[in-house]
């Protein structure tokens, strides 16, 4: 199975070069693990996404073109089979619970599935390189983006009919890893591996309006949005850090992780007051507490983990961390 994108541009041997970082006492509960969630072996799960109730959690499986859902109460797995060589990387659910959109890498489609039956309903083809590997709906769920690492652009779906409407053009050789919406769905927000930078689209035109130019040594791998609209939090995978930017302004500040961590992906908890970030190379999940941005607590994963993605369960209990290189989901308790 080809893999083109650069998943693992570090060596596992970095992790020798980790070294632990002074963190604060929390003021909040500090999260645990409290289950560990098998996917088949060899998965590779590199997606993760709750439905709005809480109830389920979708994940993308990167190398055996599946897709596993977890039903939460009783952590039961079930699993929905997609063409061979599709390489699903990433998964989102529509707001209203309906569907999960999959962007599958290696095939240009996304495989559209019903929440309610968990089967493929539909494929949306892009156009050929393509190679999209992440997908958002917009907060009223009429459209989702789709980042597209391979020609740097992002396809515009229209959901009711689960067709492409549009493609945006970014800058070229971009290299797009993720795409997020503000709050109030007026603006996406890229984040560009390539050009150390974070697209901003304005949602009404369909075009790329301005641009947040990141440190030169930031590698933009995850963005997300948080609650209030205020902050854009973005992982940067080789520099070990995460970039702040507050939007009204577009000023960027640094929050430094462990180094040789090599955040792969961060998430904003439901209330907005804290960001788990989640470390690729040290198995290890950062909390950030958002109102002073300091790194209040690390929580310990197994051993080569390789925690790739981290999303919060809608009703703020729990988190799940995707770990790519065991082929399990951490569940980490929050409260």
């Amino acid at each position: 199975m080809k893999t083109t994108i650069k998943r693992s541009a570090l060596s596992l041997a970095a992790l020798a070069l980790f070294i632990a970082t002074p963190v604060i006492t929390p003021a909040f509960a500090v999260p645990v693990v409290t289950d560990t969630i098998s996917m088949p072996v060899g998965a590779k799960p590199s997606g993760l996404a709750f439905t709005p109730d809480s109830e389920k959690a979708y994940v993308a499986n990167y190398y055996i073109d599946v897709v596993s859902v977890i039903t939460n109460d009783s952590q039961e797995v079930n699993h929905i089979y997609l063409p061979s060589d599709s390489e699903p990387y990433a998964v989102e659910v529509s707001p209203d619970g309906k569907k999960a959109y999959v962007a599958n890498y290696a095939s240009d489609k996304i495989s559209v599935i019903s929440v309610a039956s968990d089967t493929v309903r539909k494929t949306i083809r892009l156009p050929a390189g393509s190679g999209p590997d992440a997908v958002a709906f917009s907060p009223n769920g009429k459209l989702a983006y789709v980042a597209n690492y391979g020609d740097s652009t992002v396809s515009v779906i229209t959901v009711a009919k689960d067709k492409v409407s549009k493609q945006i053009k970014l800058p070229a050789d971009s290299s797009p890893y993720s795409v997020a919406f503000s709050p109030d769905g007026k603006k996406a927000y890229v984040a560009n591996y390539d050009t150390h930078s974070v697209s901003v689209i304005n949602v009404a035109k369909g075009k790329v309006s301005s641009t947040i130019y990141l440190p030169a040594s930031a590698t933009p791998y995850h963005i997300a949005v948080s609650p209030n609209g205020n902050l854009a939090y973005v992982a940067n995978y080789v520099d070990d850090t995460v970039s702040a930017i507050t939007l009204a302004t577009g000023n960027v500040t640094t929050i430094d992780m462990p180094d040789g961590a090599a955040p792969q992906s961060v998430a904003f908890s439901p209330d907005g007051a804290q960001a788990y970030v989640a470390n690729y190379l040290n198995s290890t999940v950062s909390v950030i507490t958002v109102s002073s941005g300091a790194v209040a607590t690390l929580v310990t994963l197994p051993q080569n983990a390789g925690p790739q993605r981290v999303a919060f369960s809608p009703d703020g209990e729990q988190a799940y961390v995707a770990n790519y290189l065991n082929s399990t989901v951490s569940v980490i308790t929050v409260s």
